[in-house]
């Protein structure tokens, strides 16, 4: 699938969720496909750190605090939604910056332990500060009441902008160089460039994202805590990335998408739910080894019409 094709789908698959968003607002169906939003937002971050060649499970703590971040915002200081959405943004973007200049001098399995120790940590964090409501954490976040109707149009417009963005990132200049890094650091330092700089910078990027995310979430849950924020959250986000399909960014969404709607239906399956969620993640990722991305990838190439060139003359 080319460029073009996946920015169409992209604009045709924000279109068609805000249509139904806006026209449904209430339905048990737009109340899944926001959560569907937040977590697409939250995997295709995860993905776009693994450009540099790293896994970032740390992204559920920048996720956090985008919630809290933006949920006092709105709570407590009485912002309105969008500067507090920005506002959460930033935070989780800051910090990431200071994390990452420390972190990313180590890399693959090290890096990963140091993001499920950062995740854990903040998370307690969170329980032993009053000021943000402990163990309890902040209830009320409510965006405001004009808002109300609009809100899931806003929520699934915002998370689909921002998933364009990322899209249009890793297929710039940029993108490229993020790919250099992982596939030789040796080669980007000796143009002159620093590894650590640009591993730093695109940790940034994704981590603005999943602030946006948390705050997000924030709103759409109203309430937030923080169990909302653990290291289980970060494995099933690697989950949906992995199940699928890094190869491209609407494999995030795929997987998020799969395993929200699954997650759904075992509910009413009460103490067998998790052992048939685990069942479903364990058989996607030994039938799918490419992920589902690869799946449809390969359908989409199966049915697509040869060029003329390529036809045989009759």
């Amino acid at each position: 699938m080319n460029a073009r094709t996946s920015s169409t789908a992209l604009v045709v698959l924000a279109a068609a969720i805000l249509g139904y968003a806006a026209y449904r607002p209430t339905s048990f169906a737009v109340t899944v496909v926001t959560w569907i939003t937040v977590r697409s937002i939250v995997a295709a971050s995860m993905r776009f750190v693994m450009l540099i060649g790293e896994i970032n499970v740390a992204s559920i703590g920048f996720v956090g605090m985008g919630a809290y971040a933006s949920g006092l915002a709105t709570a407590s200081w009485h912002w309105p939604i969008l500067a507090a959405l920005l506002l959460g943004a930033v935070v989780a973007a800051a910090s990431a910056a200071v994390f990452g200049f420390i972190t990313l001098r180590t890399r693959g399995a090290y890096f990963l332990l140091v993001g499920f120790s950062f995740t854990e940590v903040m998370r307690l964090l969170y329980t032993q500060v009053e000021a943000i409501g402990g163990n309890d954490g902040i209830v009320g976040i409510f965006p405001p009441t004009w808002l109300d109707r609009w809100f899931p149009a806003l929520l699934i417009g915002t998370g689909m902008t921002v998933l364009y963005v990322l899209y249009r990132i890793e297929r710039s200049m940029l993108g490229k160089l993020f790919l250099a890094v992982r596939g030789n650091e040796r080669i980007v330092e000796a143009a002159g460039i620093s590894v650590l700089g640009v591993k730093t910078l695109c940790l940034v990027i994704a981590s603005f994202m999943v602030g946006i995310a948390g705050g997000l979430h924030a709103h759409a849950a109203n309430v937030i805590s923080p169990g909302d924020f653990g290291f289980v959250v970060a494995a099933m986000v690697l989950a949906y990335v992995k199940i699928g399909g890094e190869g491209h960014i609407l494999g995030a969404v795929i997987g998020a998408t799969v395993l929200t709607i699954v997650e759904q239906y075992l509910r009413g399956f009460g103490a067998l739910e998790h052992a048939l969620f685990g069942a479903a993640i364990v058989a996607a990722m030994l039938f799918f080894a490419e992920g589902l991305w690869g799946l449809v990838h390969r359908i989409l190439d199966h049915v697509a019409i040869p060029p003329a060139a390529a036809r045989k003359p009759q």
